[in-house]
């Protein structure tokens, strides 16, 4: 971090907050407010001479509150910029009267109380994201009496205490009696791989930071007791396993099993743990006079601030979700963002240092040649058909569309940020949008061409490029066997299935249409496949005004490695087209000419409104 704040290229905003990014790959401009520290940060030697006449005295955060601080002070040891900053909530300088010790000490004259928030801009080129993470609060599992004794402790409260930088200097002790522990027991994933409380998932780094502690522990204490119960040891990493058999070699007990409650003992203090050790089924008791909770990690409160911000999808965990997890495992969707560290999952600081050194060579690799290459398949606006309306807007997943719906302009698309989903096309209600090498005319001509030989012999699919194509793709590689009259048109994006093109297929005789794409949350354009969902939807009520069947319009989500799923799908659309008869299929045509003719005269009687009514039957 000191090479950081010294090298001549790099700006490092510290009490820094983004407020607002917009622009595209290339050029983003970003809005931040920087938060006055009070103190001269260019002019302060961090001499401490301020800290020693501050009166007011608060809880240190860095060191998890075990420890005070004053309200003029060092973040951490090595904090950069090396410059002391002023807690403005807590000090008493703001007005002299009462206060005004410190500016009377420093000698450089460099605190100011007259400081004020700044307001920066910047224009970049690419971002990359680092929000960190957040430790679970393990205050909610009582059954641990977090709250209720002193001598029960985090993982990262112990790490505070053993560090010599520490409150303690180094030294382990009871919060209790300030006396060294002799007996020490860590309990595993508490608030992780939890169902009911905390978070389902694993939090990665829990299982070899608690071994490092008894490693840590052993080698200061060999005497100690130290117990360690557990789920089950994830030391997948390089030299892992290792240190697990070393920290067993030492003496560490490592119990199968997770307390079911503790209880303190009144007069020692000590902690009474009931464990079902699941390797022996027998209901144990253990006696501890310090205990350890390996909490694990969740996202940050700001994560939806910053997803909102920048366009991007997150994982159910509320992690965020890289592009690809295999071929581009540091990217966003969003072109020009990348993740580093705990943004896209829970991460060791060798995971951490790896993915930022691939975020940065992914960010080199588009800002070295100084121009950016854009991919041909995007939107492109008529202006003479442009209604102004705006749902094209609002239905980007990448805010790649500008539109002033007061001035009544026409959509203009930044073709560097626009992904070619295809999402504003087939919303369009003026039709002022075509998709390049994706146009409406090229998606009917084979459409047509599709259907032009035994049309009631053929189930039409449209299916998403990036996880149905492909999972066609892989059922044919990998020799599974389904329907050969299954006929596929590939769109880049299932959002790009107009409805106009459901009703042309039906038009030309298709017994059934299947609609299909990336699972809901997987969408390789961040939620386009949630306008598909909707317009089939509306798709259906109009085939039951009709007096169609809605099953014979089918929408199914399957990814690229789901080759056996799309075998069956189209296996279930077969059975299905074999019970739409010649009959059925007639009667449809001429319901839909009926209303193609009943629409062609409303058009007529109402000119202004004609256009719009053309995308429905």
């Amino acid at each position: 971090m000191s090479d950081a704040g010294r090298h001549p290229n790099i700006t490092l905003l510290t009490l820094s907050e983004i407020k607002k990014v917009t622009g595209y790959v290339g050029n983003f401009h970003v809005q931040i407010l920087k938060k006055a520290r009070y103190v001269e940060e260019g002019e302060c030697t961090a001499c401490g001479d301020c800290v020693k006449e501050c009166p007011v005295v608060v809880p240190d955060e860095f060191n998890m509150g075990l420890s005070s601080r004053r309200a003029i002070y060092s973040p951490f040891p090595q904090a950069v910029p090396s410059a002391y900053v002023i807690d403005i909530e807590h000090c008493l300088g703001h007005n002299p009267i009462i206060c005004g010790k410190c500016i009377q000490k420093c000698e450089k004259r460099c605190i100011d109380f007259n400081m004020s928030d700044q307001e920066l801009e910047f224009d970049v080129g690419t971002i990359v994201v680092a929000t960190g993470t957040d430790i679970y609060d393990p205050t909610a599992l009582d059954e641990y009496g977090y709250t209720r004794y002193e001598n029960v402790v985090t993982s990262i409260e112990l790490e505070r205490l053993i560090n010599a930088g520490g409150p303690t200097k180094g030294e382990l002790v009871r919060l209790t009696d300030g006396k060294r522990p002799k007996s020490v027991a860590f309990i595993q994933c508490v608030g992780s791989r939890s169902q009911r409380r905390g978070q389902p998932y694993c939090s990665n780094i829990c299982c070899m930071n608690t071994v490092k502690n008894t490693l840590l522990l052993k080698e200061h204490y060999p005497d100690i007791e130290a117990k360690v119960f557990y789920i089950d040891i994830r030391a997948f990493g390089k030299g892992f396993e290792e240190l697990f058999r070393r920290s067993k070699g030492t003496g560490v007990r490592y119990i199968r099993g997770l307390p079911g409650s503790i209880k303190e003992d009144a007069k020692t203090h000590d902690l009474i743990l009931t464990v079902e050790n699941t390797e022996t089924n027998k209901l144990d008791s253990h006696r501890a006079e310090l205990v350890v909770l390996a909490v694990g990690l969740h996202p940050p409160e700001t994560m939806t601030a910053i997803q909102e911000m920048l366009s991007l999808q997150c994982t159910s965990d509320g992690f965020f979700l890289e592009a690809h997890p295999k071929l581009q495992p540091v990217d966003s969707a969003t072109r020009g963002i990348f993740f580093a560290g705990c943004a896209e999952g829970p991460k060791d600081i060798r995971e951490s240092v790896t993915q930022a050194s691939a975020a940065a060579a992914r960010a080199m690799r588009l800002m070295n040649p100084g121009r950016l290459k854009v991919e041909s398949i995007t939107a492109e606006v008529d202006p003479a058909l442009c209604t102004s309306c705006g749902l094209c807007s609002k239905v980007c997943p990448y805010n790649a569309i500008s539109v002033d719906t007061r001035a009544k302009t026409p959509a203009v698309v930044t073709a560097a940020a626009c992904a070619g989903c295809g999402t504003c096309a087939a919303e369009c209600p003026a039709d002022a949008i075509q998709m390049h090498h994706f146009t409406d005319a090229q998606i009917h001509a084979q459409i047509d061409a599709l259907l032009e030989d035994d049309p009631a012999g053929r189930t039409l699919v449209f299916a998403c490029n990036w996880c149905s194509y492909a999972g066609a793709d892989f059922a044919g590689v990998s020799r599974l066997q389904y329907p050969p009259n299954s006929r596929l048109i590939r769109t880049m994006c299932s959002g790009r299935v107009h409805e106009k093109f459901i009703w042309r297929a039906f038009e030309k005789g298709a017994p059934v249409v299947l609609v299909s794409g990336c699972h809901i949350g997987d969408c390789h354009y961040i939620n386009a496949n949630h306008w598909t969902e909707r317009r089939v939807k509306k798709a259906w009520k109009k085939m039951e005004k009709l007096g169609l069947r809605t099953e014979r319009l089918a929408l199914e989500w399957i990814s690229a490695a789901e080759g056996v799923r799309f075998k069956d799908v189209m296996e279930r659309m077969e059975r299905l087209r074999q019970t739409v008869k010649p009959e059925e299929i007639a009667e449809t045509q001429q319901i839909l000419r009926e209303q193609k003719i009943q629409k062609s005269a409303e058009a007529e009687l109402e000119p202004t409104t004609g256009r719009e009514g053309s995308t429905s039957i």
